[in-house]
């Protein structure tokens, strides 16, 4: 049998998990048509044998990346979520830093500015929270 693995993933051995992963890859593709049978047993065996991360590479190469699942997708988009809250916070800091010079330099209490831009962008989040995604009626 000739060497088919990618040079670009090391010979890392892998685990069971590993192969298991790669074999839900290929049972997946099976399912939607994408393997014919018979190379879906081919490919299932060569899973089992495979030793190292770049004989598990060569089974699913040509294959679309699997759709990630809902609760993958809702974790994502709470990571997401949570991130644009670290920048609001970040802009909170450094517009609250400006008036706070701002005030420093004349010697008195001004206008809190920061508030409107703060509270508009608070209030898009939330409503990306609340808000229903599209295409999830089904």
């Amino acid at each position: 049998m000739e060497d088919q693995r990618d040079p670009a993933t090391p010979a890392v051995r892998v685990s069971d998990r590993d192969r298991d992963q790669v074999l839900g890859v290929l049972t997946r593709a099976l399912t939607e048509g994408r393997l014919a049978p018979e190379e879906h047993a081919h490919r299932a065996a060569g899973a089992l044998r495979a030793r190292t991360a770049g004989e598990l590479a060569v089974l699913t190469a040509d294959l679309p990346a699997p759709a990630p699942t809902r609760a993958e997708q809702d974790r994502k988009d709470l990571m997401e979520w949570l991130a644009e809250w670290r920048y609001w916070l970040g802009g909170a800091v450094i517009m609250s830093g400006i008036w706070g010079v701002r005030c420093a330099q004349r010697g008195e209490l001004t206008y809190y500015w920061p508030l409107a831009p703060l509270g508009v962008w608070a209030a898009m989040l939330v409503a990306v929270a609340i808000w229903p995604r599209g295409g999830d009626e089904a």
